[in-house]
């Protein structure tokens, strides 16, 4: 099948430049532009002073060519705020509304298509982040995402989609892009085909994927993602728009096996129209040599390319400081062959890097990244910027990363955790090893900020786990918690995963009196 999506998504951009300056002039509700808005992958801010544009990077690929006009944009227009998200896209925040459809316009001269980036769309197609360069991957799924993600663009128009449809890929057990919990997802295997799972998601009624089919062709993928969207518009519950996600449909036709059932009936349907899906795409390989030396490093990654590397970066929350990506930028364009691989728990990956290209990186982004595990926990935007957030996720990550540096816990005694500023669950706190969720609790009769606390969840394909819910803490009394376990696990002189695994109510024993308190007062 040759893709085809020629569509001249220009065209639209006057209807967003009129909606926009009526809301920004108050002709025009808050609801009523969010519902216009997020076809555009276009948001107002909570406050509705300024906007956040979302740039669609299937598989987390940002090109040099992509990352330097994202650097023009920054400096272009004196930008202050970027975040790194937990699908693999970047966003441009505290816009001025005046702004907005030219950034939108002129990023689609660099093949950046915001298009579906929020709204009832297909958003942007995940995957492992080091596709192609990763050592263990079982294959290349980077080829297979991008013709998923240019396919998918062609269902923008479609009626009756869900309110998101996230499909993703995963190259490894690891399952880096939840591919086992999308509404669609493609799981590589060992043979070089995949398992396909379908209606699984994290948020409200959060489901794991049922299997629908193992060991199916990658040329055959663009079968499932069109009987994925018949299925929906056959069974889903789009008139609800609390329900409007493939994962209730589990529910609705009676349970996995039933959706198993319902899924395959469309899917042969698919195929017995005869309409000709099959891909074909070209995988590019990586040529680049090394220039012959070695380096090693906490945040250097060999490639399966002899001599090859890459550099991890992680801006605390995903927030990277802008003169650092605006550096990293500049230095990147002469190197052959580099590009930026953004990954679903906000790291960027740097690859195809020669080992002076490598230092060279290293130390551009040395002062703007995670030095710990935990220093590279992950954290949605949250309630300060965005308008359905209920908490503040990215201010809580920072005063606990600030109250451990402070107090000087070794490197491995607490884990990586995941913040989420509402149910959503943008910040995969429901599979984190540690989750946070923003709630409220009365404090003598005040509504006070705080979060739930989520214990033990697991992403791992085979593996997956939802965390247990202990229960709600205040937000003031997290970084006190997370000291008070830090210190628990630096006395017994091992790591927390060892820690954990010996002691595992201790976690909950350290947590009670934390609950017990804010339940108390």
């Amino acid at each position: 099948m040759e893709i085809r999506n020629d569509h001249n998504w220009k065209e639209d951009i006057p209807a967003f430049r009129e909606k926009t300056a009526a809301f920004y002039a108050g002709e025009l509700s808050k609801d009523a532009y969010k519902g216009f808005s997020g076809l555009y992958g276009s948001y107002a801010q909570k406050g509705g002073k300024a906007s956040m544009l979302r740039l669609r990077m299937t598989g987390g690929c940002v090109t040099k060519e992509k990352l330097k006009f994202i650097a023009d944009t920054i400096r272009t227009y004196n930008l202050k705020k970027a975040h790194f998200t937990t699908c693999q896209t970047i966003q441009l925040h505290d816009l001025d509304g005046s702004i907005v459809a030219d950034i939108m316009e002129q990023a689609m001269d660099v093949g950046i298509i915001t298009m579906g980036g929020g709204g009832d769309f297909p958003r942007n197609v995940t995957c492992s982040p080091l596709s192609g360069v990763e050592k263990d991957e079982y294959f290349n799924v980077l080829p297979w995402a991008k013709a998923a993600g240019e396919y998918l663009m062609g269902f923008i128009r479609a009626e009756k989609m869900p309110r998101k449809l996230k499909v993703a890929f995963s190259s490894s057990p690891s399952n880096l892009s939840h591919a086992t919990y999308r509404d669609l997802g493609f799981a590589a295997r060992p043979d070089g085909y995949f398992d396909v799972y379908s209606a699984g998601g994290l948020g409200s009624n959060p489901r794991f994927g049922v299997l629908i089919a193992e060991a199916v062709k990658p040329e055959d993928i663009c079968y499932y993602i069109k009987a994925m969207w018949l299925t929906f518009r056959a069974y889903g519950n789009y008139e609800n728009r609390g329900k409007a996600r493939s994962r209730y449909m589990q529910e609705s036709l009676g349970g996995a096996e039933n959706y198993k059932k319902a899924f395959l009936e469309k899917l042969e349907e698919v195929y017995a129209s005869g309409e000709d899906l099959k891909l074909s795409p070209v995988s590019q390989p990586v040529l680049k040599r090394g220039d012959g030396r070695n380096i090693t490093g906490p945040r250097v990654l060999e490639q399966k390319q002899p001599g090859l590397y890459t550099v991890s970066w992680h801006p605390v929350g995903g927030q990277p400081d802008l003169s650092v990506l605006c550096a990293l930028s500049d230095a990147i364009q002469s190197m052959e062959g580099v590009e930026l691989r953004l990954a679903p728990d906000e790291t960027a990956y740097v690859i195809n890097l020669t080992a002076a290209e490598a230092e060279r990186v290293l130390d551009i982004t040395e002062n703007n990244t995670a030095k710990t595990e935990f220093e590279g926990s992950v954290s949605c935007i949250g309630a300060a910027v965005c308008q359905v957030g209920v908490r503040d996720s990215q201010s809580l990550l920072r005063a606990c990363v600030e109250a451990v540096q402070k107090a000087g816990l070794p490197a491995d005694a607490l884990p990586k955790i995941h913040i989420s500023g509402c149910p959503s669950s943008c910040g995969t706190h429901q599979t984190g090893v540690m989750g946070f969720r923003g709630a409220a609790k009365k404090v003598n009769g005040k509504a006070e900020s705080a979060f739930l606390l989520f214990l033990n969840g697991c992403d791992i394909q085979g593996k997956e786990k939802m965390g247990e819910e202990l229960g709600t803490i205040l937000e003031s009394q997290i970084p006190d918690f997370l000291l008070s376990l830090g210190k628990a696990v630096a006395a017994a002189g091992v790591s927390f995963a060892e820690w954990n695994a010996r002691n595992p109510q201790g976690v909950k024993e350290i947590a009670a009196p934390f609950i017990a308190a804010e339940q108390a007062r």
